[in-house]
């Protein structure tokens, strides 16, 4: 699947996320679903602030590897957990693997989603560095 989202054939709405470990320096790479709203671009955790990938990107201040067609440098900006309500919910329209993981229905009104934002870390793709 990160070789389908790398190459650009869905365009952004599945790309590849490169991070690399600020530890060990190991890569991870891996494919996520991204939301759109207001022609703004999000990745989302499903699976909480325990990701892996947070971790990396928080560690480099944002920087990171979107690949969707070729590679681009990024700047991924954690977004406040008051406007990430919004965010998840275009995010489970769109990604129907992470419901299960999200303890909301897509359908929910927008302030369901208030009450579980602060447990799912929202990075806008502001950059490409």
């Amino acid at each position: 699947m990160a070789s389908v989202a790398a190459s650009g054939l869905l365009g952004w709405w599945c790309v590849r996320l490169e991070t690399v470990n600020p530890v060990s320096r190991t890569p991870l790479t891996l494919p996520l679903v991204t939301a759109k709203v207001d022609e703004h671009r999000y990745l989302v955790s499903m699976l909480g602030q325990g990701a892996k990938w947070v971790r990396n990107v928080r560690a480099a201040k944002g920087a990171a590897v979107i690949a969707v067609g070729w590679r681009h440098p990024v700047r991924l900006l954690e977004v406040p957990v008051e406007f990430r309500a919004p965010i998840l919910k275009a995010y489970l329209q769109r990604a129907p693997g992470a419901r299960p993981h999200i303890p909301v229905d897509k359908d929910a009104p927008v302030v369901d989603f208030e009450a579980i934002a602060a447990d799912f870390p929202v990075f806008e793709v502001a950059a490409v560095l």
